[in-house]
């Protein structure tokens, strides 16, 4: 995609790389960003070439300052997608996994972003907050809800209720931060990451993302198993299934097909 005016769009073999370029707001995003943006992740969900995506921001400033305050305040504000924040935060039917490179401040709707991703590698300056009720609003797409999934509930309410900034070191800590990387090295950190997903077969990597968020859904541990099962199911129908042992037993890497 190159009509992008918002973002930047760059695609290297079978890895999105989705930037943020509103660095003036410290990417903060406004209606006509999302609508972009929507647009941009309808379009690596249908590709079948593209198999991991990774969202990080322009500079080593900010990731997304969230909202774009400043324009709703000036009333030139619309709906978002229904797909959420960024085009992304209610994306919830999306199976390929999603890195974000935190390479700087994560507020309130861009640390949405960050924590609709499946994994989060953060520069050590970055920081992360939900803000939202300093400016009379509540963290409604997503934050609250996976925040308090990911780390303690005491943890949680602690950063929610007062708005705190929290270190990349910290995050960690917490453990909504998968790693911690030097300033400038966000990108390439999250790159690493990618390319070892690429490593395993794509099929079997959406199947094991479907079957990990499906379990939350289900009351029981036997429900959630079941539910892997059958995720598991529609896998074994793959011609990469029989790729995966056939490499292992003849000792070289496997030929992923993505069918």
């Amino acid at each position: 995609m190159n009509d992008t005016k918002f973002c930047h769009v760059k695609d290297e073999g079978n890895i999105r790389i989705i930037t943020i370029n509103r660095p003036e707001v410290l990417n903060s995003l406004h209606w006509e960003a999302h609508e972009e943006l929507d647009q941009v992740w309808d379009d690596f969900a249908a590709n079948d070439a593209l198999w991991v995506a990774i969202i990080t921001g322009t500079g080593d400033r900010a990731f997304s300052a969230g909202n774009d305050l400043k324009v709703q305040a000036a009333g030139k504000h619309r709906p978002k997608p229904v797909t959420g924040f960024a085009g992304f935060s209610r994306r919830h039917d999306l199976d390929k996994p999603v890195i974000a490179a935190v390479n700087g401040l994560a507020m309130g709707g861009g640390f949405e972003i960050a924590l609709s991703c499946d994994i989060i590698v953060a520069a050590e300056h970055a920081l992360f907050a939900l803000p939202e009720p300093r400016v009379g609003m509540i963290a409604g797409e997503g934050g609250i809800t996976r925040l308090g999934r990911m780390i303690p509930q005491k943890q949680a309410l602690g950063m929610i209720l007062t708005g705190r900034k929290v270190s990349a070191a910290e995050g960690e800590r917490l453990g909504f931060v998968n790693e911690v990387v030097p300033t400038g090295e966000a990108l390439n950190g999250a790159l690493r990451w990618a390319h070892q997903i690429l490593e395993a077969s794509p099929l079997a990597v959406r199947a094991s993302k479907q079957a990990f968020y499906r379990g939350f859904d289900e009351p029981t541990l036997a429900e959630a198993i079941s539910t892997v099962y059958s995720v598991q199911q529609q896998n074994m129908a793959s011609q990469d299934y029989i790729e995966g042992p056939r490499a292992f037993a003849e000792k070289r890497k496997p030929n992923w097909q993505n069918k």
